[in-house]
């Protein structure tokens, strides 16, 4: 099975993470992208959710989610946290151009490439390659990220397929 991977926003594939610059509404308020309002989700206070949302860069927001921590409502890595991750990109993915994008990767793997970075928390959502003992590149990480879309890719197909008369 042919795999897409991305890491880095100005890298191939790289508008499929969080942090490019694709912005979404939700409640009547602009985010500037998806990790914006992900990290936002977290927490219940809408001064901090404000905060993070007029932050000008995804990593910006990323850093006041982290220094506001101990009021997170959400767990990192929970089931709420997962369906947050989910809702956040479905509202991305209302973009044409990017839904486009998105179709076009077909029915290839999709994994978040996490590179050199290790810890619980990257290979949840992502995963890094590995050679395994017969010489075969395996992927190592639960890769919730790519997981999540895929499976949004596949709702959209099957909403094309739906809509046909």
């Amino acid at each position: 099975m042919a795999v897409i991977s991305f890491t880095k926003v100005d890298l191939p594939y790289g508008w499929l993470g969080n942090m490019t610059p694709a912005s979404v509404t939700y409640m009547g308020k602009e985010f500037k992208t998806s990790e914006a309002l992900f990290q936002a989700l977290r927490f219940e206070d809408e001064n901090i959710r404000e905060c993070i949302r007029t932050e000008p860069s995804p990593m910006g927001a990323k850093m006041k989610a982290k220094k506001h921590k101990e009021s997170f409502v959400v767990e990192p890595m929970s089931e709420k946290d997962i369906e947050n991750m989910r809702f956040c990109l479905r509202l991305k993915f209302l973009n044409p151009v990017l839904r486009e994008k998105l179709l076009r990767t077909g029915c290839h793997d999709i994994y978040e490439d996490i590179g050199s970075r290790r810890g619980v928390r990257h290979e949840f959502w992502g995963a890094y390659k590995k050679m395994n003992n017969d010489g075969k590149i395996e992927w190592v990480g639960k890769n919730t990220m790519g997981k999540l879309l895929m499976e949004i890719r596949n709702e959209f197909y099957d909403t094309q397929t739906t809509d046909l008369p």
